[in-house]
């Protein structure tokens, strides 16, 4: 087991208004994992997503998949 610590990011898009989510890219390579958290609660719950299921859901994003206009 891996004893590695998550490397919090926020993306460079946000503008800094508090409704952001932060994302841990470092260990998918040791876990296979994107851990995601709140970035107003550093210290709660993190859904640990399949690294596949990350790239999936950023490609859709990018694509307007999710718009709702």
């Amino acid at each position: 087991m891996t004893t590695e610590n998550p490397r919090w990011l926020t993306s460079s898009y946000s503008n800094n208004g508090g409704n952001c989510v932060e994302v841990a890219t470092n260990l998918v390579a040791s876990r296979g994992v994107v851990p995601v958290r709140d970035s107003k609660n550093p210290h709660g719950p993190v859904l640990d997503l399949p690294a596949h299921a990350f790239t999936t859901f950023v490609a859709e994003v990018k694509t307007g998949q999710f718009d709702t206009a």
